[in-house]
């Protein structure tokens, strides 16, 4: 390559690195500066009423249906035999990876072994999708399975509540609020701040945990503060907050301190705050160490964590502001959840997809109109061959820049949800797709100069050859500017 050539691809990386420096919104998570008192290490709820341990009861199962308002769903119900008098229940709420009335089998069984009722109803899907979920509608569904329980034969009306894990804990408040004769929630790794605020912090999380270069960080915004293509998502907004602050129902919070998805500290300190407005002091705060987001270890539920919400559930109301409040493992949570800037208008919602698909109809419609007129008659000024072959290898340089871009995003995602670090990987891929990066950028520089210097030779292209020339060169840039504003392309800071 000539040492002009070498310039303008320097100075064009350079460029296109800036580009996806400036094209913004920023990333800067700021450090989170509360912290959360651990009174004790020992998990077990304390007070001196007397509560029947897991294991006391026998159980039974028994499935019937719920009736909605325009559906029906199935639930389970886990009692123990042979417990005296009237016993509390409690409602299980799902989170986003549960959905039917066999989920909570452990957690429902050792409730109900120490003598509450539990009962599991199905999450209602024909309302449910990935772009659409309306969670006061929610709650008004799970308020028919808690209708169902607290007139169940056995039940103690005044003493039913709602046991509500991850996504659940959205819903379980709006239903608190709904129906005050709810006796108690139960928040289980609760994220409390909004959806996109939770996303984003998660996803922050696990890429510094791999070890992601900066440029990738940078993503999470554009990514995930950005309009959807198509609509939707509009509940990655809801703000559980309000509807905490008129919840007068003891409240006992539970996280595990494995659980790098949620903000283990940033959100029970919400949920307290949020009580106090409503002068509610009655809340219990537990941390399992090792623990993961469902609260496991090694596939099986954390030890003491039946037990904790055993005994708070039997011993209330004793035990609402039983001793010692805030228990477990240390908690970490190294930055706060924050609301996301939006990008700008070029990067936002359906922009990304018209983008990305106009950039790759521009750099194959031009070869493909080529080759159909070679089919049909052989051009009479068919391109000079070193400029086919620049723009042919431009045009495969540029689409292996984004396979190799999504192949890597698919991979880091595989090791962030299997918890798992490879070093090699993360950083090798990385540098392997910016290499790729400033490789096609040579490559353009390539073509476009081959271009300029047929073009100056007098010799004649065609209709079509130019055709071809023009979009794939453009088509080209528009991929790269995109790759450049998903920040694959080296930077100087």
């Amino acid at each position: 390559m000539r040492s002009w050539r070498v310039a303008v691809t320097v100075v064009a990386v350079l460029l296109f690195g800036l580009i996806g420096t400036v094209a913004g919104p920023g990333w800067n998570p700021q450090p989170l500066d509360q912290a959360l008192i651990v009174q004790s290490e020992d998990t077990a709820i304390g007070g001196d009423v007397v509560t029947d341990p897991v294991g006391t009861y026998e159980t039974r199962t028994e499935t019937f249906t719920v009736e909605l308002d325009g559906a029906t769903v199935e639930a389970t119900v886990h009692e123990p035999v042979g417990a005296p008098g009237l016993r509390p229940g409690v409602v299980f709420m799902h989170g986003a990876g549960t959905a039917t009335h066999d989920n909570f089998w452990n957690m429902s069984e050792a409730l109900a072994s120490a003598g509450i009722v539990a009962l599991v109803p199905d999450k209602r899907m024909d309302t449910y999708t990935v772009r659409y979920r309306d969670y006061p509608a929610m709650a008004r569904d799970y308020l028919h399975s808690w209708d169902a329980l607290a007139a169940w034969p056995g039940v103690d009306p005044a003493r039913v509540g709602l046991y509500a894990e991850s996504e659940g804990a959205f819903v379980a408040p709006v239903a608190a609020t709904e129906n005050p004769d709810v006796a108690f929630v139960v928040l289980v790794s609760a994220p409390v701040v909004p959806a996109r605020e939770q996303f984003a912090l998660a996803t922050d999380t696990y890429l510094r945990t791999l070890g992601a270069p900066e440029q990738l960080l940078r993503a999470v915004p554009r990514l995930l503060g950005s309009e959807v293509p198509g609509g939707g998502f509009v509940y990655a907004d809801f703000d559980v907050s309000s509807y905490q602050q008129q919840m007068r129902q003891p409240v006992l919070m539970v996280y595990g301190t494995e659980d790098i998805s949620m903000p283990v500290v940033q959100a029970p300190a919400k949920v307290i705050e949020d009580l106090a407005v409503a002068d509610n002091g009655d809340y219990t705060l537990r941390y399992f160490e090792g623990a993961n987001h469902g609260i496991r270890i090694d596939g099986e539920l954390a030890p003491g964590f039946a037990d904790a919400v055993a005994r708070w559930v039997l011993g209330l109301p004793e035990t609402a502001d039983a001793q010692p409040r805030i228990a477990g493992g240390q908690p970490e949570q190294r930055f706060r959840a924050e609301p996301l800037d939006s990008p700008r208008w070029y990067a936002s919602g359906d922009m990304i997809v018209l983008t990305l698909v106009g950039g790759a109809v521009l750099l194959v419609v031009g070869p493909l109109l080529w080759l159909l007129t070679r089919l049909v008659r052989r051009p009479s000024e068919p391109l000079p061959s070193p400029l086919a072959r620049a723009s042919a290898a431009l045009a495969l340089a540029v689409l292996a820049v984004w396979v190799l871009f999504v192949s890597y995003l698919l991979v880091v995602a595989g090791l962030a949800l299997n918890y798992e670090r490879s070093p090699v990987v993360v950083t090798g891929g990385w540098l392997g797709g910016q290499l790729a990066a400033v490789g096609a950028t040579a490559v353009g520089v390539w073509s476009a100069s081959s271009w300029l210097r047929v073009r100056r030779s007098g010799v004649r292209t065609g209709t079509v050859g130019t055709i071809t020339l023009v979009t794939v060169h453009l088509g080209a840039l528009v991929l790269l500017l995109a790759a450049a504003y998903w920040g694959v392309f080296p930077t100087l800071r």
